[in-house]
């Protein structure tokens, strides 16, 4: 068994050294700099954290590891292209570096190289891991539709929008530890558990995404503040505001969000104001630690020893504390 710092060493050494400098250039110098911008790597260390709390012998968990993260990427990569994102981790978006076709192109090779990667780990463990990421792979881009939906309605609730960030978010983290497990050997039981545990550590990720990108900076974030607010995105905070606000804040959010604002800096401002009349960003920043909870106490109930569950323990309270 790894200690937390030993799983993040072996991170580096899985993940950060992948070499993509091949030929074509134009093909694939776009996804060396996608995959070596930094980040948190949270979902490939999900991985590691789950094989080593079933097996001593971690080594095949680093093409899993290296599959989710290269699968992530490709989402990010459209994903700022459908939202016309500046940054991306404090530095210019693909696609606002190479061009969009040149972006399309390389994260569609990207998401080839995931499945990719999976054809190292042992044979009689392929079909399950190719299982697990197409269905994270099917799951993200439903929610990324219902995402793009959101944006052209006004009556979205909070259920709707637990479920968009479920499969947006949730599922590719849950899966991150779906296959670390799988890798690891684990039962069924304990598959299914640690995947649920996944799922709500995701739906809290996101839930501090909404705060976080209404409420931080660049520096802090690697994103321009308040770009869900200029895209009118239906996030926690917008649904929550608009439930408990007066008729004619109601309205006033409304219109706000119905309209093309010339002004972008004056909108996200006053949005900004509503949320904090309401004291939505407590109420988000509440909900999303709930979600935390119930991910421990699944984790608690787990029928295995206590010391392999410590590195998984370590990760869920590093999200209680996140700025970024």
């Amino acid at each position: 068994m790894y200690s937390f710092e030993q799983l993040q060493e072996k991170l580096d050494n899985f993940v950060e050294k992948m070499d993509f400098l091949h030929q074509p250039l134009n093909l694939y110098e776009p996804v060396q700099y996608a995959m070596h911008q930094g980040g948190k790597r949270v979902r490939p260390l999900m991985v590691l954290i789950a094989a080593d709390m079933f097996s001593n012998d971690i080594e095949q968990a680093q093409y899993p590891a290296q599959a989710i993260e290269l699968l992530h990427n490709f989402t990010l990569i459209h994903d700022d292209i459908m939202d016309a994102a500046p940054l991306r981790r404090g530095k210019p978006t693909l696609y606002q570096k190479y061009g969009t076709n040149t972006a399309i192109l390389s994260a569609d090779v990207t998401c080839a190289l995931a499945y990719e990667k999976l054809n190292y780990c042992d044979k009689e463990k392929i079909p399950a891991l190719i299982k697990t990421l197409t269905s994270i792979f099917v799951k993200v881009c439903e929610g990324q539709a219902l995402d793009m939906d959101f944006e052209k309605r006004t009556d979205v609730t909070a259920k709707e929008y637990i479920t968009m960030i479920s499969l947006k978010t949730g599922f590719l983290i849950a899966g991150a530890l779906k296959l670390g497990a799988i890798v690891g050997n684990a039962s069924a039981q304990n598959i299914n558990t640690l995947a649920e545990i996944g799922l709500y550590m995701g739906i809290a990720f996101q839930l501090q995404d909404d705060v976080l990108d209404v409420w931080s900076d660049l520096k802090d974030f690697g994103k321009v503040a308040g770009t869900d607010i200029a895209d009118n995105k239906k996030t926690m905070l917008y649904i929550n505001t608009l439930e408990n606000a007066n008729e004619q804040d109601k309205q006033r959010l409304l219109n706000l969000y119905n309209t093309t604002s010339s002004n972008i800096g004056e909108k996200i401002k006053e949005v900004k104001t509503l949320f904090e009349k309401y004291d939505t960003k407590t109420k988000v920043e509440t909900m999303a630690n709930d979600y935390i909870q119930k991910a421990l106490n699944c984790l608690n109930d787990m029928q295995i020893d206590a010391d392999r569950k410590d590195n998984l323990h370590t990760l869920i309270n590093q999200l209680l504390k996140r700025n970024k």
